[in-house]
């Protein structure tokens, strides 16, 4: 499982300069918020195919991309929520406060694809159980 914390982790790293890339540019034309909307599905897609192949080694499936949104629904709920608060409530610089609030999602991020990613039989024997 640490091989997979530290290869999520550099996907994720990977996977905000995807997502910061397109936001960076659409908040030049759009209010913050739809900005982040647009780039959070833009990296959505790359994040499904590389977690897949190189952090849980497992065949991406239809179902598996159906419910790997999952993952991003739970990131999007807290950095959502993240942007907001540092914005419009603590007047945090839109600039940054995408990157703040996913420092609080990523965690979440992992335990949620990580149930999506692995049947629970890869599960229980990824952690040394079986």
């Amino acid at each position: 499982m640490t091989r997979q914390m530290l290869t999520f982790a550099a996907i994720g790293v990977l996977n905000t300069g995807t997502y910061y890339a397109p936001y960076l540019l659409f908040l030049s034309h759009m209010p913050y918020l739809a900005a982040h909307i647009l780039a959070t599905f833009i990296s959505m897609t790359g994040s499904f195919f590389l977690n897949a192949r190189f952090t849980y080694r497992t065949r991406p499936t239809l179902k598996k991309f159906l419910l790997f949104p999952l993952t991003n629904a739970a990131n999007f709920v807290i950095t959502t929520t993240g942007v907001y608060v540092l914005v419009d409530l603590l007047h945090f610089s839109s600039r940054v406060s995408p990157l703040l609030a996913s420092l609080v999602a990523i965690p979440v991020t992992f335990v949620v694809s990580r149930w999506i990613m692995l049947p629970k039989a890869d599960t229980v024997e990824t952690a040394g159980i079986a």
